[in-house]
């Protein structure tokens, strides 16, 4: 029976994927304005900052319609086509679960972000 419930979900992922994609693209905001030296300093802000994603996750979603809302360059590292990036979840963060945001300090030091909507308050409060 547990097997039959597994299918069943997979075949439901794979028929509302297309559509979430699609929805996904139609109803992601636009960035906000900033000037060239502005967007320049947050680019290099990005570039410690990694999402752990799935392309059809409604989570992992929301966390990218607000990137792109704040206009931010984050990695997306797609966990479920890519295994060196599962693996990296698995170790860096002690979980396979996503969306989650990898987020490097300036001291070095690692820090693995869980939730939706944890990751983008500390988005909105970082960037907005």
């Amino acid at each position: 029976m547990r097997i039959l419930i597994r299918y069943f979900f997979r075949g439901l992922r794979v028929v509302l994927a297309p559509f979430m994609l699609i929805s996904e693209k139609l109803s992601t905001p636009k960035s906000v304005e900033r000037s060239p030296e502005e967007q320049a300093k947050i680019d290099e802000t990005c570039q410690r900052l990694a999402l752990y994603q799935f392309r059809t996750c409604p989570f992992c979603i929301k966390v990218r319609k607000e990137i792109a809302r704040l206009g931010l360059n984050i990695e997306l590292r797609d966990v479920q086509l890519d295994p060196e990036h599962k693996q990296a979840l698995l170790e860096g963060g002690g979980k396979v679960k996503v969306p989650c945001l990898k987020i490097i300090h300036d001291d070095g030091r690692e820090e693995w972000m869980y939730e939706s909507d944890t990751i983008n308050a500390w988005l909105h409060k970082q960037f907005d």
